[in-house]
């Protein structure tokens, strides 16, 4: 069988293999519809494994099919050997919730540069009822050497999880992530993933979609640390991110800290950091709404 030619990009055979392997994607219970040279269409049914308490889609999947989507559109328009392929920038806007049900992602090309592809992604219920959206920046760094990170913000050390961590933390989709909220007082969160199989991609390393449930989710506990305990309804409405760097391959601790409160509206920056170099490889902020 002869050798594909790395100028030339992904086949289907091989992009459909890599997304549908990665165990972050198998440990989601992700299928891939359909991939054309402009299109990718994916099917995430209904699992309790992916949801917040009341089965609703956790907003870190619906970010991570945003992600798969946006990366896999451009492995199929950029050459094989033109990677790895980061989210150099993100842009979510979480529309309506799911409750147990499926959805459907789907993204498409808007336009393709020699190291960047710009790409428009959707998530629906199967009728069509929109969930989240977003527009994505893909960038292909052709194996070049990264440049020098930033060391993280971080914060002054303490432990203080507070009254509500113990039951956020224990919703399913958290929960299979293995989050552990260390911290959550004073505006100010903390939040350690670690690098297990079921927050990899296909290369080991942690999923960028895993990254970014992680810090939709460290973003939201700093607005309930703002916040405090009360019976609100929470949701996130919107959420920027960049990626700085592939994602790494072991342990990471993410930060939050809430910048600005506007009655129910709460902005959070977040980053997540290497845990042995505390180099930040991701970063954003969360809009964040806490409701009475």
């Amino acid at each position: 069988m002869p050798e594909s030619d790395p100028s030339l990009p992904i086949s289907v055979e091989d992009l459909h293999r890599s997304l549908s392997e990665a165990p972050y994607s198998r440990a989601l219970g992700l299928e891939v519809d359909s991939i054309e040279s402009n299109r990718v269409r994916l099917l995430l049914p209904f699992a309790e494994a992916n949801s917040n308490p009341g089965g609703v889609l956790h907003g870190g999947v619906a970010a991570s099919l945003l992600a798969i989507g946006s990366r896999a559109v451009a492995r199929s328009n950029l050459p094989t050997n033109s990677g790895p392929w980061v989210l150099g920038q993100l842009q979510i806007n979480y529309l309506s919730a799911a409750r147990e049900e499926d959805v459907i992602a789907e993204a498409r090309l808007q336009r393709r540069g020699r190291a960047l592809c710009f790409v428009e992604t959707k998530v629906t219920k199967r009728d069509g009822t929109p969930i989240a959206a977003a527009t994505a920046v893909v960038r292909a760094r052709f194996e070049r050497a990264v440049a020098s990170l930033p060391m993280s913000f971080g914060d002054d050390g303490e432990s203080e999880p507070g009254p509500l961590a113990k039951a956020l933390a224990s919703a399913p989709f958290m929960s299979k992530r293995q989050m552990n909220i260390v911290h959550m007082a004073d505006g100010r969160a903390r939040v350690t993933m670690p690098a297990c199989d079921a927050n990899a991609d296909e290369n080991g390393r942690l999923h960028d979609g895993a990254m970014l449930a992680l810090l939709d989710t460290t973003g939201a506990m700093a607005a309930w640390a703002e916040a405090g305990p009360a019976r609100w309804k929470a949701s996130t409405a919107s959420l920027q991110a960049q990626t700085l760097a592939p994602p790494p391959s072991g342990d990471v601790v993410a930060y939050a800290r809430c910048v600005h409160r506007d009655q129910e509206m709460y902005w959070c920056d977040a980053e997540i950091a290497d845990v042995t170099t505390g180099h930040v490889t991701t970063r954003g902020t969360v809009f964040y709404r806490l409701a009475e």
